[in-house]
């Protein structure tokens, strides 16, 4: 059952899951269904599969296909909405992906835009274009140009939104603020939310931003700072997002290193078994004693998980 989104509806905490594997590496489904079921229960808005954070790249078709009906069936009674992420490179099958999940029933979808051997903009834009004019639930076009090595023009963006009204979103470059402004002034009704672990949450949101897309594992924490902001408890909102800064801004810098740590934590708190990633992962051990000390400090917000 589709719940028939509005563009706007796409706001609040929406995490990217993280993908359980057994320490052989297949996928853990019972961890899986564990997650999402834990997710639920956060007061998060929505959930979203294949993210970076979800380490898509990694996946055999065959295993997307598995999860995404696993996901969508289990999100169908829910509140929470559905998203589901198109990554595929070539615009023939990104549009088949995506009339795909929204025929499974995906509430939402999120595109990943093509970047392996530097198409130009136009060709990115046909392919964002594309898959938006194939479905009709709305779709988060990412941009994260520290991943891709892309660059999209903010006025590109806001000419998308024109043409596409269920066009939402994803804004993760490095800061993200000015980027994010320059697409409100080209289209001030644009519904914009920011990933890279929430790092500047806070700042987009006062920008006018919508709502962030961190990773799984300590969900809770961005929901209690997205409830202070929201009941006009700014001061607050910014004393936690501080704390939480110190340990997000080291875990950030490299993908695959917050990704394992994400793992370590669900693991942590009983939510997956293990926490493996795929190879190849992140090459340096992080600190148990640092995840340790991340679970003490914020126990409060994180127990019954």
């Amino acid at each position: 059952m589709i719940k028939r989104l509005t563009p706007q509806a796409l706001a609040g905490v929406n995490p990217i899951v993280a993908m359980p594997f057994t320490p052989q590496g297949a996928v853990d489904v019972r961890s899986f269904i564990s997650m999402v079921e834990h997710l639920t229960a956060t007061g998060c808005q929505g959930i979203t599969l294949f993210g970076i954070a979800s380490e898509f790249y990694k996946l055999t078709d065959d295993e997307k296909t598995m999860l995404a009906g696993l996901f969508v069936e289990m999100l169908t009674d829910s509140t929470v909405y559905s998203c589901i992420s198109v990554t595929d490179h070539a615009t023939e099958v990104a549009v088949s992906r995506a009339r795909y999940y929204e025929q499974l029933g995906a509430d939402s979808l999120m595109l990943l835009a093509p970047f392996f051997l530097k198409p130009t903009t136009a060709q990115v834009t046909e392919h964002i274009c594309a898959v938006l004019e194939a479905v009709s639930v709305p779709v988060l076009v990412q941009y994260a140009p520290g991943e891709t090595g892309l660059n999209i023009p903010p006025e590109a963006m806001a000419k998308i939104s024109y043409r596409y009204p269920h066009a939402v979103f994803k804004v993760e470059c490095n800061p993200p603020v000015e980027y994010t402004q320059a697409l409100l002034a080209a289209k001030p009704d644009a519904v914009v939310l920011n990933g890279y672990a929430g790092l500047y949450m806070l700042d987009m949101l006062e920008a006018g931003g919508h709502g962030v897309m961190p990773g799984c594992s300590f969900t809770e924490v961005y929901v209690a700072i997205y409830r202070l902001f929201e009941q006009g408890e700014k001061a607050q909102a910014r004393q936690l997002h501080k704390q939480l800064l110190t340990f997000i801004q080291r875990w950030m810098s490299h993908c695959e290193y917050i990704i394992k740590v994400e793992k370590q934590i669900l693991a942590a708190r009983g939510i997956i078994r293990s926490d493996y990633c795929r190879q190849p992962d992140y090459d340096s051990e992080s600190s148990v004693e640092d995840v340790s000390v991340f679970l003490a400090q914020f126990g409060q917000y994180l127990e019954g998980g």
